[in-house]
């Protein structure tokens, strides 16, 4: 309050794991830990409002102060002067930094447009103030607490059991981790993401779903079971919730069309999944990239997309010619593979 300063976050909904979030990332903007902390009596910090400003605080909410060192101090319910400074803030940054609301493409992008509007703030000077906020932060930084070594593991967790679809049901949700089914693994739930961990590493995250009942599916876990069952590739759920995120582009439907027409619907589907699998070893974006280029070629062969992922980047570097003299008689010209490729074609028709 010393300063004037303020940080800004949003999160699509209000859970404890986005409100302890935000502690922690405006620790780091005002570069310290504040020795105490006001509160309205907000559910994800007090289970029991007592006499005066006694709490009962959740047991999440104790251990995450603890961590950083802070001390929690209550608003009497109803009295909105109490906190008459961030009630100020928040008018303030609304008329000037969002009127009118700034459009984004998504969450991560909205939070870049506030921690600029943050930062654009620090050069303001508050009416009856010398200094503008951003020198009054830094001089403010000297009476904070220093920040913790790491940070308050913040993730919700839970030891679920593997189904017979190869999901885990983490809240009202399903989501998917390759892993065995039968198997207990761990699950953590952050404000905007969910992990799975099976013996001390990470084997699935997922965007977290604020719905309810519903299968968040990544295909890549499925790879081994569709190799066995490629017929249940192109109706299945993981694909179709692929196209959905656009991690499907339109390169891997003109590549896979050509794997059908040279080696039929399933052998050709089977390829295509030998295909995603390089994607799970170099990384999709870059498997885009290799496709793209082998269809600009003509080609629709996955061992040519695994050259491409492995070659190295750059031009070759050119070949100093030479005189062949008495050899020029033995050149031919190069083959053209048209009727490999037409032989193929009858055969899979036949």
């Amino acid at each position: 309050m010393a300063s004037g300063g303020a940080f800004h976050r949003a999160y699509r909904r209000a859970t404890q794991q986005g409100f302890l979030e935000a502690h922690e990332l405006a620790f780091q903007y005002f570069g310290g830990v504040f020795a105490q902390i006001r509160y309205d009596n907000l559910g994800l910090a007090v289970r029991k409002i007592l006499r005066g400003h006694q709490r009962e605080e959740t047991a999440r909410f104790i251990a995450f102060r603890s961590h950083w060192g802070f001390r929690a101090e209550f608003c009497t319910p109803a009295e909105a002067h109490e906190k008459g400074g961030i009630e100020s803030e928040a008018g303030y940054f609304r008329r000037n930094h969002w009127v009118p609301v700034p459009e984004a493409r998504n969450l991560e992008e909205r939070n870049e447009q506030l921690l600029a509007a943050c930062r654009q703030d620090e050069g303001r000077t508050i009416a009856g103030r010398e200094q503008n906020i951003g020198a009054a932060m830094r001089a403010e930084q000297g009476h904070l607490l220093p920040l913790a070594g790491e940070g308050f593991d913040l993730g919700e967790v839970s030891f679920p059991r593997v189904d017979g679809s190869g999901c885990v049901r983490v809240r009202t949700n399903f989501y998917s981790v390759p892993v065995k089914a039968g198997q207990r693994v761990q699950a953590k739930v952050y404000a905007e993401r969910v992990e799975i961990w099976e013996e001390g590493r990470c084997v699935a995250r997922h965007e977290r779903s604020y719905s309810r009942q519903q299968q968040i599916l990544d295909l890549e876990h499925y790879l081994e079971v569709l190799e066995r069952k490629p017929g249940a590739l192109a109706g299945s759920t993981p694909l179709k919730q692929w196209r959905e995120q656009g991690r499907w582009p339109a390169a891997y439907d003109q590549f896979w069309e050509g794997l059908r027409r040279r080696h039929g619907q399933q052998e050709g589907t089977r390829k295509m999944i030998e295909l995603l699998g390089l994607g799970k070893k170099y990384g999709y974006e870059c498997l885009q990239q290799a496709v793209e280029t082998a269809l600009s070629t003509g080609c629709s062969d996955v061992a040519a997309v695994g050259y491409l992922l492995t070659a190295p980047p750059g031009p070759r570097a050119p070949v100093e010619g030479f005189d062949l003299g008495d050899l020029s008689r033995y050149e031919r010209p190069l083959p053209e593979l048209n009727d490999y490729d037409r032989l193929l074609s009858l055969e899979v028709v036949a």
